[in-house]
């Protein structure tokens, strides 16, 4: 990993550090106005974190190797996404330390109390997701950021409805918080014989890295800690040229990247919009107007209009379609007026009243959703995605089946994955892996693995009840099926906060069956049980980790196993069951005694000279706690 620099690591976690001191000393100056409670909370709470980051500053390991631990995905993203929520709590207390409502502009509150709820949002998503076993905070310091997470859950929970007249009366007492996100080895997803979207599975695969036991999509947002470094920069950027106010979303105050127009003629960005209307509220949060009807309608002139600003300014603007125009890879555009007519036709026949129309609109959709990302941008444009999660209800199968195929196909694009999320797709989606064709089934899994690669969607699905289907599908399932539900579990469960949900729905005895099948099978000469026995250990070296699963690992007998693993599997194998070994033997000197009497010291020497080089880094270390055990006795 020569190309990470631990200083400059180093200097992101600095520049974290200097963000949580700026909200902290907020109230140096005094608080005023109507959200005065508010804004003193907020920085009360960010203040708490300092010394978390401290830990994170001051970690004895090696920062550079925590881009090759199981969860480094989301280590640096993490991070990033704790930089980006302090500076918009910076930015907000600014805007709310002094507000007025007797001088300020009618629906102005509102719309305040509306950003304390996004931005406690992202907090306490970043805080939710930090790996804190890499970096090894000590236990009183994640009682400590636990408190806070608590704080700003429970402040979520009571905002977690309609913000009316005597819900914002209360916001301007209470310390208000987002909405309700919280409540709310070797994969491969090709079999020939079934007729899965494989195109659309195969670009989801392609990413994994049996080494590493890290998913990199390129769909996914997962970054490396140097584009901490990065994304700090890219943010100090965005901070000097002077936006345009037109370019700002009025609720959110950052620069839209998908502006759409409500029934009033006010434009605001999708997410922040959807979210609001999503909340219960019936009013443009703008003019205070009634809203006609809840539809959006992309703006394309000004989106047209912010690109060319972002181009001009150096600034990155992700969208792809540009006045009914695509850009190419070349950097040229293409002219979709016809293709995009021709698809709203397509979609409007979703909503036919003649069953056999709305299967021959589904079918055509998922055809054209498994050709290209052309298709895919095009077909969320058109409206499709919200209709297409209505279908998931119909109780006609076929019309079941071919939705959620299409959303697994449309959810390839990553700007689809927020809008699939906003239509509220996870209890669906979770039904249907529950009570579906076992086709539907499979494909439900394929599509919460696609969604969750963006890390703010694992804690949602997560808490959803997809984990306990999933764990079934892993056990009961197809060969398909459960490689489908390994897939998913594997990628929810980077997040901690899944790890105890999955222990809880049994997926450690699960697992370990996989693993005792797969031996047994391959000492029978019999080579059907053994094709999963990479996902059981990629999975279990991801819930190693967590104290839960651990307990549940050690007393179901597992370390002679693991320990054979060591000895006789295959390379990948040898390197994930010396990572599991090397989690349950840290700072648990019954363990580590455990496998010196299974003898385990002589596999791991092996390794040390012969491994790959992640099976020499895991071999070391743990023969490291082994050698400092036996002299502590």
């Amino acid at each position: 990993m020569a190309g990470v620099d631990s200083t400059a690591i180093l200097a992101a976690i600095q520049s974290l550090l200097r963000l949580v001191r700026d909200v902290a000393r907020c109230p140096g100056t005094g608080f005023s106005g109507d959200f005065k409670k508010d804004c003193t909370d907020l920085s009360r709470r960010v203040a708490l974190l300092s010394h978390l980051l401290e830990e994170i500053r001051d970690f004895k390991g090696d920062l550079r190797l925590l881009d090759e631990s199981a969860s480094s995905s989301s280590s640096s993203s993490c991070l990033s996404d704790l930089t980006v929520a302090l500076q918009a709590a910076k930015k907000l207390l600014v805007i709310a330390g002094n507000f007025d409502q007797k001088i300020s502009p009618e629906g102005s509150a509102k719309k305040i109390a509306f950003q304390f709820q996004c931005v406690t949002w992202k907090l306490e998503k970043a805080l939710a997701n930090l790996p804190y076993d890499d970096f090894e905070i000590s236990e009183e310091v994640q009682e400590q950021v636990d408190l806070v997470r608590g704080q700003l859950r429970r402040a979520r929970e009571r905002y977690d409805k309609p913000l009316n007249s005597s819900i914002l009366s209360q916001a301007l007492h209470q310390a208000p918080d987002k909405e309700q996100v919280e409540n709310t080895g070797n994969i491969n997803h090709q079999e020939p014989e079934t007729k899965v979207e494989s195109a659309s599975k195969e670009n989801l695969s392609k990413g994994y890295n049996q080494n590493e036991m890290i998913y990199q999509s390129n769909d996914s947002k997962i970054s490396s800690p140097l584009d901490i470094c990065k994304n700090i920069d890219e943010n100090k950027k965005l901070d000097a040229p002077s936006i345009p106010d037109d370019f700002l979303c009025p609720i959110s105050l950052e620069l839209m990247r998908d502006p759409v127009i409500v029934s009033t003629g006010q434009t605001y960005e999708r997410s922040y919009i959807q979210r609001w209307i999503d909340c219960g509220n019936t009013t443009c949060p703008k003019t205070q107007q009634k809203l006609q009807n809840t539809t959006l309608t992309p703006n394309y002139v000004l989106r047209s209009l912010i690109t060319q600003w972002c181009i001009n300014h150096n600034i990155e603007q992700p969208t792809l379609l540009t006045n009914r125009k695509l850009k190419r890879t070349d950097g040229s555009f293409r002219d979709v007026t016809e293709d995009i007519e021709a698809i709203e036709v397509i979609v409007r026949n979703l909503s036919s009243h003649s069953i056999e129309e709305r299967r021959a609109a589904l079918s055509e959709i998922r055809s054209l959703s498994k050709r290209s990302t052309d298709n895919r941008i095009l077909l969320a444009e058109a409206g499709a995605i919200p209709i297409l999660v209505s279908l998931l209800n119909s109780e006609d199968t076929l019309i079941q089946e071919n939705a959620v195929t299409s959303i697994l196909n449309l959810s390839i694009y990553e700007n689809n994955k927020a809008l699939i999320m906003l239509a509220n797709v996870v209890p669906s989606i979770v039904q249907l892996l529950r009570v579906g064709t076992m086709e539907t089934r499979e494909n439900s899994a394929a599509t919460l693995f696609s969604l969750s690669l963006a890390n703010e969607n694992k804690i949602i699905i997560g808490a959803s009840g997809a984990i306990p289907a999933l764990v079934n599908l892993l056990e009961n399932g197809s060969n398909r099926g459960k490689k489908d539900a390994a897939t998913a579990l594997f990628n929810l469960c980077i997040y901690q906060g899944n790890k105890g949900r999955a222990v809880r729905a049994g997926i450690i005895t699960v697992l370990l069956k996989m693993l005792r099948d797969s031996d047994s099978d391959s000492g029978s000469g019999s080579n059907s049980g053994g094709c999963m026995v990479d996902e059981a250990l990629t999975i279990l070296s991801v819930l190693a980790s967590h104290q839960e699963a651990k307990v549940g690992i050690v007393k179901a007998g597992t370390i002679p196993l693991l320990i054979d693993l060591m000895r006789t599997g295959v390379s990948r194998n040898k390197e994930n069951a010396t990572s599991i070994l090397l989690s349950l033997c840290k700072r648990d000197s019954e363990n580590l005694e455990c496998i010196s009497r299974l003898g385990a010291v002589i596999p791991l020497m092996e390794l040390v000279k012969n491994g790959s080089e992640r099976a020499k880094r895991k071999a070391e270390s743990l023969l490291g706690h082994l050698q400092r055990n036996q002299q502590g006795m």
